[in-house]
């Protein structure tokens, strides 16, 4: 990287300089804006709402196809929808294995709020995995720089961050009454043996989404941008936000998926630095 030498999956820009940073944001990138914006602001109503999860179904259809049209602006429309798609599967067929034996995360049982539901699965479940799926890919991609690791540590690092996220989400989806555990665990009602599967889960979505768009293509900073959203609006909420607030679990998730973000956009700006030597 310090010879400033593009990667073999560099690409020439509308100026000609090979591997050197787009000078305009590509329609999807500004797509990916857009829905990151309206992500955002109906993350805050929700946050308000005296009954947030009648939003949670909106909220994460937002974020997947804002992941969606991030990664086409990284990596084109055929590996974006197919690495959204896989990862998607992926987190559907983990959900219904694990509500019929328990295996991987734990005894659970998904209640009515969310709909529509396929096999006891709400789709939306899927959908995030998709969508948080590419974020934490990318946001991986991004700090390997930083750690100068290849494959292996990026879908390490993919799986450790996505399963950061979950930090938030199943002590929120929780006490929302998304979904219930038949022997509650000690952190905020989740067992540990959950955390477990996520990152089980999440490292055989690390490989699939890896497989198809690695090739030497840079980080996608508006899916570490994503990441980084979330974080924020997660922390935030749980410290001060929702009713009741929850420092513990601000706190845990805010440092765990900050590392992550933290380490991505160092990443990210060495590299930008590399372009310019």
């Amino acid at each position: 990287m310090s010879s400033g030498r593009p990667g073999p999956g560099a690409t020439t820009d509308a100026r000609g300089a090979r591997g050197a940073p787009r000078a305009r944001p590509s329609l999807p990138d500004v797509t990916g804006g857009i829905l990151l914006a309206a992500m955002v602001t109906a993350q805050v109503v929700s946050g308000l709402d005296s009954q947030p999860a009648r939003l949670t179904g909106l909220i994460v259809l937002l974020l997947t196809v804002c992941a969606l049209a991030f990664a086409v602006g990284t990596y084109g429309p055929f590996r974006a929808s197919a690495a959204l798609c896989v990862a998607v599967a992926a987190g559907y067929a983990a959900e219904w294995v694990g509500v019929r034996t328990g295996l991987p995360f734990g005894g659970y049982d998904y209640t009515d709020v969310l709909r529509p539901q396929l096999g006891g699965v709400p789709v939306v479940v899927a959908l995030a995995w998709g969508g948080m799926g590419l974020a934490a890919h990318a946001t991986a991609l991004a700090a390997t720089t930083v750690l100068r690791g290849g494959r292996v540590t990026r879908i390490v690092l993919g799986a450790c961050a996505l399963t950061a996220w979950d930090l938030f989400l199943d002590p929120q989806m929780t006490r929302l009454g998304l979904w219930t555990w038949h022997v509650p665990g000690p952190y905020r009602g989740v067992p540990l043996s959950n955390f477990v599967g996520w990152l089980l889960v999440s490292l055989l979505v690390m490989v699939l989404i890896d497989a198809i768009t690695a090739g030497g293509a840079p980080a996608s900073t508006g899916l570490v941008s994503l990441y980084t959203a979330m974080a924020l609006m997660e922390t935030v909420g749980f410290a001060v936000v929702f009713a009741p607030p929850d420092p513990l679990v601000a706190v845990v998730g805010g440092v765990c998926m900050g590392c992550f973000a933290v380490a991505a956009w160092t990443g990210i700006g060495r590299r930008r630095r590399a372009w310019r030597t």
